[in-house]
């Protein structure tokens, strides 16, 4: 799932006049009717729903929350999120190190944001069946969140068209048929210089 702030582009500590403006501004940028006749307004249509979601998403975790802490996330008892680090991290593409405080914390303190966060750095990572897993558990865990339901929408919608992978999230995201297909590129590029690394094909 995508941050909100990073769908406007903006920063979680963006004043509230700032993300208007920059809701205002892709609006203005990808509205459908930019693209009457147009065969990218579906894609148009898309972008557009996500940014209203992005935008009604900030609006409700700053009513929720507040805005003055860790982005303005929403942790599970209402105040500001304890992980606003780790949101960060995910946000500025650390994957491996919002991985690695997130393994550190005990299983017995791990709450419904906790799967919540987990599940995104695996759907980062590709392994989005793994995501999904998290992202359900969240859910359960905390029902009325908005932004681990969104999650899960989405993750489900990916299942549904059949482009997730399964395995470990502890992978690198990488799987049998990619190490195959690696080799097999190798080898083509050897041959083209007169080597051989695969002498069977």
């Amino acid at each position: 799932m995508r941050d909100p702030y990073e769908v406007l582009g903006i920063q979680p500590n963006a004043t509230d006049d700032e993300v208007k403006a920059a809701y205002r501004s892709m609006a203005r940028k990808y509205h459908p009717d930019n693209y009457a006749d147009n065969p990218l307004s579906d894609l148009a249509q898309e972008k557009m729903q996500e940014i209203n979601e992005a935008y009604d998403a900030i609006v409700r975790m700053r009513k929720e929350g507040g805005n003055s802490q860790n982005g303005g996330y929403r942790g599970p008892s209402g105040g500001p999120s304890r992980y606003g680090d780790i949101r960060q991290m995910i946000m500025q593409n650390r994957i491996m190190d919002a991985e690695m405080l997130l393994d550190g914390i005990p299983a017995a303190n791990r709450d419904a944001e906790w799967f919540f966060l987990k599940g995104s750095v695996l759907h980062k990572k590709g392994w989005l069946e793994e995501a999904y897993n998290h992202f359900a558990t969240a859910c359960r865990m905390d029902p009325n969140n908005f932004e681990y339901r969104q999650a899960l929408n989405r993750a489900e919608a990916g299942r549904q068209t059949g482009s997730y992978h399964t395995g470990h999230g502890g992978g690198a995201g990488c799987s049998g048929c990619d190490v195959c297909q690696s080799l097999i590129c190798m080898d083509c590029c050897c041959e083209c210089m007169g080597g051989d690394l695969i002498s069977c094909c």
